[in-house]
């Protein structure tokens, strides 16, 4: 009777300890990058929904060109969704942004590079700031403020997918569809994730 009265209340003070530390997390910048298909949204909307329980003030913003599956809120491939702001600079969200504890930001990488600056803004007064974003393009370059954003988090988290070819590591995001130009809005028709080896194949970087 006393283990399990002991075990309660080592659960009781745990979880009291999450809450405690989640609450009080200091300004700073989370960003959770990969390739797509590798839960980068899920896990921004993860940490997003644990601090709404910690009953934190937050706000998500995505880029307004973001339509894929809203036109406002932020949903994942598996369709989890959370509410958003839609905004087409990221001058927009510190203007929408005050008086909030935890600033989520998803699809960063289609933002303008701005952004490196905001998010420092955020933290310096004490703002948590989770980004999520595609860390390279079709091309396997860098994308976006995404580079520069790892460089200035406190916290970086890269995220992958399964390569659909051989079932490793998905290293980047293959386009399927003829088209150059750098933003393309898609999803599984349009994309596939493929590690490093499948990728140059693909791509005719090897025999």
């Amino acid at each position: 009777m006393f283990g399990i009265s002991h075990n309660l209340c080592k659960f009781a003070s745990t979880m009291n300890e999450t809450i405690y530390g989640e609450y009080h997390r200091p300004g700073r910048i989370e960003v959770v990058c990969g390739s797509m298909f590798s839960g980068k949204t899920e896990e921004l909307i993860r940490r997003v929904k644990r601090a709404v329980f910690a009953r934190q003030r937050v706000e998500i913003f995505k880029p307004s060109i973001d339509t894929r599956y809203s036109d406002e809120d932020v949903v994942s491939h598996d369709r989890n969704t959370i509410r958003s702001t839609p905004v087409d600079t990221s001058a927009s969200i510190l203007l929408l942004a005050s008086d909030i504890d935890v600033v989520g930001i998803d699809e960063a990488q289609f933002l303008d590079d701005g952004l490196v600056d905001v998010c420092n803004q955020l933290a310096n007064r004490g703002v948590r700031v989770i980004v999520a974003g595609l860390d390279m393009d079709f091309r396997g370059l860098p994308f976006g403020p995404m580079p520069a954003l790892c460089a200035i988090a406190d916290e970086v988290t890269k995220v992958h997918a399964i390569c659909v070819r051989c079932g490793a590591l998905a290293y980047v995001s293959h386009r399927l569809v003829d088209e150059d130009k750098r933003v393309l809005l898609g999803e599984k028709a349009q994309y596939e994730p493929l590690c490093r080896h499948c990728y140059c194949l693909a791509e005719g970087k090897k025999e």
